[in-house]
């Protein structure tokens, strides 16, 4: 193995433990909101609808000239449990319940992101930041 390939491969080794300590970082402010969570549910880069998060499970049956999807919320979460788009990755993003968390259905040009009580997802904070 020459010099280079060792640099090559600590770079890339430090640039997947940033990525995955800075998703985590997120994971946990976002498990911190103790707020109503709201679903905020786009279609075409507009907003369709925004619906509070409930314990109670209904669903939302959303179907436009580019498809269909069948949002179910329950448990203070939404997911998709219905789609008619060809990979169905949408579905693939299970349930989710916590503030910034995305599903995206591109072929419907569908986005649903959980929101807090303010309809956006609240800054990080931080504690100390050193340079």
């Amino acid at each position: 193995m020459k010099r280079g390939d060792k640099w090559l491969i600590l770079v890339l080794v430090v640039t997947s433990v940033s990525l995955y300590l800075a998703y985590s970082l997120k994971m946990m402010h976002a498990a911190k909101y103790e707020g109503k969570t709201f679903a905020r549910i786009e279609l075409n880069g507009e907003l369709y609808k925004k619906v509070e998060l409930t314990a109670e499970p209904h669903e939302i049956e959303i179907v436009t000239d580019r498809g269909y999807d069948l949002l179910r919320i329950s448990n203070y979460g939404i997911e998709v449990v219905e789609s008619d788009c060809p990979e169905k990755i949408c579905m693939s993003y299970g349930f989710i319940d916590k503030v910034g968390e995305m599903i995206i259905c591109l072929p419907n040009r569908m986005v649903v992101e959980i929101v807090g009580d303010s309809g956006s997802s609240p800054a990080p904070e931080f504690d100390y930041l050193s340079y």
